[in-house]
């Protein structure tokens, strides 16, 4: 995938630009969907209230502000259903698991509830696919667009490359899909190893 996108054009974005040009073409995802390849295992979510809730080490407040979004998830899923598309996601997954994926987790089995169809898969499922370099973090609309998703050394979203080659896009997608078709459902997976943990350790995160 890196070297797919390696040999092909893209339009550096800002953040601004980016998040301008991804939501103009976000609802009009079509019956091809939006498809998302999640691979780093630490983000930052700044004016996110769980999240920061989470990064204070306040665990029980961070879960309890997610179960509050419960009902603006409910209405995001059904506004994508009625739009004509569907969101779908892989994950991948490190062992053990790091605090912020735990937290991140929660949310996504959140919104898989809600109606988002999320995949997980292992570091052997990727093995192939990063015999050079990490996969990247990968955001595809339809046909038509696709973005690398770019963020800056500590984690925060700084903008994206945007890419209309249809050749490129076909080849990520299909990466994207076979990953999907094989990884876990998020909600077996939630159940089995990220339930029973304990409270993350977060207190690292903060020096």
């Amino acid at each position: 995938m890196r070297s797919s996108l390696a040999d092909a054009t893209g339009d550096r974005l800002e953040l601004g630009a980016y998040l301008e040009d991804f939501d103009k073409h976000f609802w009009r995802a079509g019956s091809a969907g939006f498809w998302k390849l999640e691979r780093q295992q630490t983000f930052r979510e700044a004016g996110v209230k769980s999240w920061e809730a989470f990064f204070r080490g306040e665990w029980e407040k961070a879960l309890s502000l997610l179960s509050e979004q419960r009902g603006h998830y409910e209405r995001y899923f059904r506004k994508i259903a009625d739009h004509g598309f569907g969101l779908h996601r892989v994950r991948v997954v490190e062992e053990p698991i790091a605090p912020y994926l735990q937290w991140e987790l929660h949310l996504l089995h959140l919104k898989e509830q809600c109606g988002e169809d999320t995949r997980v898969v292992g570091l052997s499922d990727i093995a192939l696919l990063e015999s050079d370099d990490a996969l990247p973090e990968i955001a595809i609309i339809g046909s038509s667009v696709l973005y690398e998703i770019i963020y800056d050394d500590d984690g925060n979203l700084a903008g994206g490359r945007k890419y209309t080659d249809s050749e490129v896009i076909a080849e990520c997608k299909r990466i994207i899909l076979d990953l999907h078709e094989s990884g876990e459902r998020l909600n077996s997976f939630f159940e089995r190893r990220v339930a029973p943990l304990p409270a993350p350790a977060v207190h690292h995160l903060q020096a």
